[in-house]
């Protein structure tokens, strides 16, 4: 069986590289806040999460979400069964993308030039129900991400994370939401709060007894 996983990162880059070289699909399924108040077109808020600005946009979205996705996804299907585990994880991610874009579709719903696009919201949910749940490698210095160089661990790694998105939500310019970072990443540490519990004092535990 195909992995979940799998279909869905073949899905955003198939999606992505279409819409690259098809404008009108792209112009189609961007988040346009200004013509989303006037004409609906609501489903934006989900088919933005499948456009990419360009290949490192789309490369690095999908790199953290094949890093994290399987830790979060086995957890879903160990507590409530593989079918209602995968339906949770679905729901995590796509959920994320739409809730993650609400707050800038009501910020920018009267700018006429706003467009905004990419999984940065499900992504967000995805990394960190993982950190959440599993925020120190006890394996080892820490694991490596891309384009960090070196190990580091899953809870340090949220913090940077958080700090370059808020760096480049303060330029603009490139048409990715990185104010999506942030409340994708909210929308992800209240899912699996809601789904696990013990969780937070497992995430507390674990980064107490850390050491450097």
């Amino acid at each position: 069986m195909l992995s979940p996983i799998l279909i869905l990162i073949g899905l955003t880059v198939a999606v992505s590289a279409y819409a690259w070289s098809n404008h009108d699909l792209h112009e189609a399924w961007i988040m346009r806040p200004y013509v989303m108040a006037r004409n609906g077109q609501w489903y934006r808020l989900l088919t933005s999460g499948f456009l990419h600005a360009d290949l490192a946009h789309l490369f690095f979205n999908m790199f953290a979400f094949y890093s994290f996705s399987p830790l979060v996804l086995a957890t879903l299907a160990q507590g409530y069964g593989s079918g209602v585990g995968l339906g949770l994880f679905l729901l995590l991610y796509l959920g994320g993308i739409i809730i993650s874009d609400l707050p800038t579709y009501f910020k920018h719903r009267n700018d006429r030039s706003y467009g905004s696009l990419g999984a940065s919201g499900g992504v967000a949910a995805v990394l960190f129900a993982s950190i959440l749940l599993f925020p120190v490698n006890k394996h080892g210095g820490g694991i490596i991400i891309f384009p960090i160089p070196f190990p580091i661990q899953p809870f340090l790694f949220g913090f940077l994370y958080l700090a370059y998105s808020y760096y480049m939500g303060r330029r603009r310019g490139d048409n990715i939401n990185h104010d999506a970072h942030f409340y994708g990443a909210v929308f992800g540490v209240l899912f699996i709060l809601a789904l696990v519990p013990g969780a937070l004092g497992h995430f507390f535990q674990q980064v107490g007894a850390y050491r450097f």
